[in-house]
């Protein structure tokens, strides 16, 4: 465990050192997210946030290469360092986004060529697990495709999510540290990519936070929630296809560890299920952006930027907690433990709206949200 909190603490010192400098950086070419009537912030504020987080996760990478522990996993596995091409070109492609607002085409072969780099470097999902069927092996060919369709659905889904100060970022730091809990549990003796890019990534959010939490200095933009989206797609689809077969545990297929991806990014994931949906039902293009997230739905009822993105926040966590629990402690106990989480979840998804809309409801002119 040290020297996975030496890199995150590297990276978090990273983040945090580099974000101002950026930050001016931004002011004075202009790099700004000026308010819109589909945005929420009021004042115009500096973007190449995903400049310090690439910057933060390039560093802690960097200092992981200097540790004795994980020479093993640079000298024998070839996914660190394409990850990291694979960023840099991303957050290329973001950087180029947040200033020149790209078409949804050229966004998405960007992503795809970004998808094949990781093919390429041998990050990719080899097998997948069918309800009712078992464990499938996939073809070469269909191990990309799948490992693409994964890269882009997950950066997408961080960059869906983007909509409030501080909640990609927050909600990445929980899910990558979820995922960092889950794949030290289940590693063996030596580093894996899931654990060095998720250790990472925790240090990175953790230091922007300070400047990105609401009221936001400076915004990750596209930029940032691309590279996000991608160390977390690189993380999941290493540590899946770590093993020849996977140990799948009998929950009556509720839940398997090579699905604690899914169940760890269930908020992000299903915002973007429902942005699909209403925007095909509306017969508006598939990006075409909009107000009715649920980050906004929080904050139309919450008032406050703060007050919405704690709630989710807080769902990130119990989901995150519940699957964990699942995962690595089978057993009857352990699984009414999950369940418990799960029923304290739907409790609040039905209570804190509620509360929110009232403490909303209640607050007098002149009053401060958050």
């Amino acid at each position: 465990m040290r020297p996975f909190l030496i890199v995150a603490a590297v990276s978090a010192v990273a983040a945090f050192a580099v974000t101002p400098v950026i930050r001016r950086v931004a002011i004075r070419l202009r790099v700004v997210d000026v308010p819109t009537d589909r945005k929420v912030h009021a004042e115009p504020t500096p973007l190449l946030g995903g400049v310090v987080l690439y910057v933060a996760i390039v560093v802690g990478v960097i200092a992981a290469w200097t540790l004795p522990e994980f020479r093993a996993l640079f000298r024998e596995s070839s996914e660190p360092v394409g990850i990291i091409l694979a960023a840099t070109a991303l957050v290329v492609l973001g950087v180029v986004d947040d200033v020149r607002d790209l078409r949804p085409a050229t966004k998405l072969a960007g992503q795809l060529i970004v998808a094949g780099i990781l093919v390429r470097s041998g990050v990719q999902i080899f097998y997948i697990w069918l309800p009712g069927v078992g464990i499938v092996s996939l073809s070469s060919d269909l191990a990309a495709l799948v490992t693409a369709l994964w890269t882009v659905a997950i950066v997408n889904a961080v960059n869906l999510i983007d909509g409030l100060d501080g909640l990609a970022v927050g909600v990445t730091a929980i899910a990558a540290g979820s995922f960092f809990i889950y794949a030290h549990q289940t590693s063996g003796a030596f580093a894996t990519t899931a654990e060095l890019l998720t250790a990472v990534t925790v240090g990175a959010c953790i230091g922007i936070l300070r400047f990105n939490f609401s009221p936001a200095t400076i915004f990750i933009g596209d930029a940032g929630a691309y590279v996000l989206g991608l160390i977390l797609a690189s993380a999941t689809m290493s540590a899946i296809s770590r093993t020849t077969e996977p140990q799948f545990i009998d929950v009556a297929g509720f839940i398997v560890p090579a699905l604690v991806p899914f169940v760890v990014l269930a908020i992000p994931l299903a915002d973007v299920g429902f942005a699909i949906a209403r925007r095909m039902r509306r017969g508006r293009p598939v990006f075409h952006a909009d107000k009715a997230h649920i980050h906004h739905w929080l904050l139309d009822m919450a008032g406050s930027h703060r007050s919405a993105v704690l709630v989710m926040y807080l769902w990130s966590a119990m989901i995150s907690a519940s699957a964990l629990v699942l995962a690595l402690g089978p057993g009857t106990f352990w699984r009414a433990v999950s369940l418990s989480i799960m029923g304290l979840l739907a409790l609040s998804i039905l209570v804190l709206p509620r509360a929110l809309r009232r403490l909303s409801a209640g607050r007098v002119p002149g009053d401060v949200p958050g």
